[in-house]
């Protein structure tokens, strides 16, 4: 069984930094491009953070490029999303899916709901002002 679990959210004052993880199981990890995403409610799900899968490019969203970073260790099957410069509208549910094809990094930072191989249950992030 596949599964993918996210740890790491919390709550941090602005200008605060937390570290999320995705750590996963179940699969050949490092032939998955992974992806964080953030949901608040009555929001559409925002893509915010990619990595592919063998070469290990990263790629952002303008609302957290030059604050987060994302980075991977194939064998310990997780992925890392460092977050710096934390700002209230950070706040969210944070998931990370995976997806073997590039097809995940191609739909992630569009509009609309793209569906992945395998998702994680979430982490919670609450940055107060």
């Amino acid at each position: 069984e596949v599964q993918l679990a996210e740890s790491g959210g919390g709550l941090v004052q602005a200008g605060g930094s937390l570290k999320l993880f995705c750590a996963a199981s179940g699969l050949a990890f490092a032939d998955y491009y992974i992806g964080w995403f953030r949901r608040v409610p009555g929001k559409d799900r925002e893509g915010v953070s990619c990595i592919s899968s063998r070469d290990g490019r990263t790629y952002y969203a303008d609302t957290v490029e030059g604050r987060f970073t994302i980075s991977r260790d194939n064998a310990k099957s997780t992925v890392y999303l460092q977050m710096n410069s934390l700002k209230p509208e950070d706040t969210a549910v944070y998931y990370c899916a995976a997806d073997r094809s590039p097809w995940l990094l191609a739909t992630m930072f569009r509009n609309g709901s793209y569906e992945y191989d395998y998702w994680g249950q979430g982490t919670q992030v609450t940055v107060s002002s």
